[in-house]
């Protein structure tokens, strides 16, 4: 029995060690495991975005590096959050579709993505995406912001502190750290995590009308995320599901068709 106890002892201390040295792992590299940030660049000369320029918008002691296009008189112009992986860039036929539909659009690379030299964290985010939406607004547009996966956290905190005329999120998580309890449910992260992107908080404060898009084949965040964020916007328009679409497919399944009567149901309130 002495050696039986031994031994239960010694397994318990050795998993305890494991299980801390697993915390200990993901506390320390968090942010390489959360964020994707290498990936190719388009350039702007590689597009088909006439009359779009590239800026530089200060940060701190830099600045983000995006694209901005004004839009057609009468069109709003679109505030882009892009998601988790690789350069706004990549993205750029959702731009030219915007153009060629009249409205405008701002879109960039926060600090420490591919374009935009700088440490990646949360609060830099927030402070990044601030700093854009103020710079877009003084051009004197109305103004709709499109927050898309990871970008649902920095869209709809600016939406939180500033007046836009609306708020579309797309495959937007309750939180990123909900998603990474529901990934990891046998870590402590909401102990651990730095970078949470509270959405649940941030939504509370949000008054424009806000459509949320998301699939039920998205393995990347949960399409329950958005309908919680959807059931809780204080002023909710449509929610989108789609059947079958993953994390990456929405553009395809026609997410624009949603978004433009979306937009020009805002601006005429």
């Amino acid at each position: 029995m002495k050696l039986l106890r031994r031994v239960l002892v010694s397994v318990v201390l050795l998993l305890a060690v494991g299980y801390a040295g697993v915390v200990g792992y993901m506390y320390v590299n968090q942010r390489g495991l959360q964020y994707d940030a290498e990936g190719p660049i388009t350039a702007l000369a590689d597009t088909v975005l006439g009359g779009a320029e590239e800026i530089a918008v200060p940060v701190g002691d830099g600045a983000v590096h995006g694209w901005y296009r004004a839009p057609r008189a009468g069109r709003p112009l679109i505030v882009y959050y892009k998601g988790n992986s690789g350069s706004f860039s990549e993205e750029h036929i959702r731009y030219e579709q915007f153009v060629a539909d009249g409205y405008g659009f701002v879109a960039f690379d926060y600090r420490g993505f591919p374009t935009s030299p700088g440490t990646i964290s949360q609060q830099g985010m927030l402070e990044d995406a601030i700093a854009v939406y103020d710079w877009a607004a003084a051009k004197g547009f109305p103004m709709v912001i499109w927050g898309r996966s990871l970008g649902s956290g920095p869209s709809t905190y600016v939406a939180s502190t500033r007046d836009a005329n609306a708020l579309l999120l797309e495959t937007p998580f309750l939180s990123a750290v909900t998603v990474a309890a529901e990934r990891y449910p046998y870590l402590p992260v909401y102990w651990v995590m730095q970078d949470q992107f509270p959405v649940n908080e941030w939504i509370a404060d949000v008054a424009e009308p806000v459509l949320v898009a998301h699939g039920t084949g998205d393995v990347t965040i949960g399409v329950s995320n958005g309908e919680r964020v959807h059931a809780i916007a204080p002023n909710k328009d449509e929610l989108w599901i789609e059947p079958g679409a993953g994390h990456g497919d929405l553009w395809n399944r026609g997410i624009w068709g949603h978004a433009r009567p979306f937009f020009e149901r805002a601006m005429a309130d």
